[in-house]
């Protein structure tokens, strides 16, 4: 199963889905200098992510701009991305915007240089922290869509 995504220059290419691990979901996916993450918390982070990105009006076909320097929380705002079915606008230090975006994920550090036209989620953020941790982190659902629906 691939996942279409869009770079900055608007090329798009197929990347492998990532699948939980089937016989260890607590095998490390990903790590960085201060945090490793298994499959099963990639999978749970991304989908508290995922739930806030479907209430500001992302959704499948929308592009949304990941301005985030930290490699773990970017990885893990690329991955609740595809999972609505959106397409990852990954922005490099020193841009301001991603082309044909409205919606983005940033942190505090970064917003201040980035464009005012797009909805910004700023992961770092005490309400967005609060929202995050107060939703849930199990498989997204056909319920979680509607959500998306009633906001457009």
């Amino acid at each position: 199963m691939h996942t279409s995504v869009e770079s900055h220059t608007g090329t798009v290419t197929a990347l492998p889905t990532i699948r939980p691990a089937a016989v260890d979901p607590q095998a490390v996916v990903l790590s960085a200098a201060d945090v490793s993450l298994s499959y099963a918390e990639l999978d749970s982070w991304s989908n508290r992510l995922a739930r806030l990105l479907l209430e500001i009006g992302a959704g499948p076909g929308i592009r949304v701009a990941i301005a985030v320097d930290e490699p773990v929380e970017a990885v893990v705002a690329e991955r609740a991305v595809v999972k609505i079915g959106a397409i990852p606008m990954t922005m490099r230090t020193g841009e301001s915007t991603a082309f044909g975006t409205g919606i983005g994920v940033t942190t505090k550090d970064e917003r201040a240089h980035l464009d005012d036209r797009i909805t910004w989620l700023v992961l770092d953020d005490r309400s967005t922290l609060r929202r995050y941790l107060a939703g849930s982190d199990e498989p997204l659902t056909e319920a979680d869509f509607a959500v998306t629906a009633r906001s457009a």
